[in-house]
């Protein structure tokens, strides 16, 4: 689906509003975790992707497969396992008898889909990782000799289990470098299981129904109004200057890359629109400090050693 940029006008106080319309639906389904979906929300505006690492049973799927409703995007699930193969995610040629003859019909994978979650995407071996890799970077994938473009809006969100790591094929650095943020999500507040329990355990339809807000020509407009945000001289500096600290701080084994300066920018800009604000501030820049780091810089063995994770050394640094 390709959207002409004539198409849908949208100002930022009418995509404010379409913002909290869409807070306001998923939350129908979802019990807490509004840090999660607000940064959900980031990378749908900033045409990204989110590595999200969490325990099981967190409504990770639920989530994005609400997401996907109230913004009238397509959604599929690839649940990844060490035989999973690239075609099974991208598709394949089949062969069909016809009354002219045999043809070779492209049936497309589940990546052809706006909304993709690929579960436990650690578990894939690195050649279907890899096959993730051009979907993610140039929202095509090339398959049967022919380059096939995605549906727009594309955006892959992809689930690792930080506590299960036998039979997993760790995600290269610069793989993770292409997700636009890592979110970690934590367990729910005992009010907030007890409400899980209450609402989950009444009704046999877990269903509850939503209602769509936000189109996706609306959103592609929001991605081009995201990229407008005025932001000052001296908080961009801020923010160059804050990834240029992760190559020379103490106890970093590697540093982010001017990837990182850019999607540290990109993001603050749709913080700022989600908070109310067409401007950036450098809240807005901090605040996105850490999804944006965490998967981009290693912390040395000294700090390993000391039990230091990416988030104990970008405290240091803001």
């Amino acid at each position: 689906m390709t959207t002409d940029d004539t198409t849908t006008d949208l100002d930022v106080e009418t995509l404010q509003h379409r913002l909290d319309a869409v807070r306001e639906q998923v939350g129908r389904r979802l019990i807490g975790q509004e840090e999660l979906l607000d940064r959900l929300l980031v990378c749908l505006l900033c045409d990204g992707n989110a590595l999200l690492e969490s325990n099981p049973g967190l409504a990770k799927t639920l989530t994005v497969r609400t997401l996907a409703a109230v913004t009238d995007l397509s959604f599929s699930r690839v649940q990844n396992t060490p035989d999973l193969m690239p075609s099974d995610i991208t598709g394949t040629e089949v062969i069909r008898e016809t009354d002219s003859g045999r043809t070779f019909d492209f049936e497309e994978g589940p990546v052809f889909a706006n909304v993709v979650l690929a579960d436990e995407i650690n578990r894939a071996t690195p050649k279907t990782q890899a096959a993730l890799l051009e979907a993610m970077e140039e929202q095509q994938v090339t398959a049967g000799g022919e380059t096939r473009p995605l549906p727009e809006p594309f955006f892959l969100l992809a689930t690792q289990n930080p506590i299960e790591q036998e039979g997993t094929y760790r995600l290269p650095e610069a793989q993770a470098d292409r997700f636009l943020l890592k979110l970690l999500v934590d367990y729910p507040s005992r009010d907030e299981e007890l409400e899980i329990v209450d609402r989950y355990t009444t009704r046999v339809d877990e269903a509850i129904p939503v209602e769509q807000v936000l189109s996706a020509e609306e959103l592609l407009a929001a991605q081009r109004l995201v990229r407008e945000v005025p932001i000052a001289d001296d908080i961009e500096e801020h923010a160059v200057d804050l990834v240029r600290a992760t190559r020379e701080a103490d106890r970093i084994d590697f540093g982010a890359s001017p990837r990182a300066s850019m999607a540290l920018v990109v993001t603050a800009k749709a913080r700022a629109l989600l908070e109310g604000r067409s401007y950036v501030s450098e809240d807005d820049v901090e605040a996105m400090a850490k999804p944006v780091f965490r998967h981009r810089v290693g912390v040395d063995f000294r700090a390993e050693r000391e039990g230091a994770t990416p988030d104990d050394v970008i405290d240091d640094l803001l």
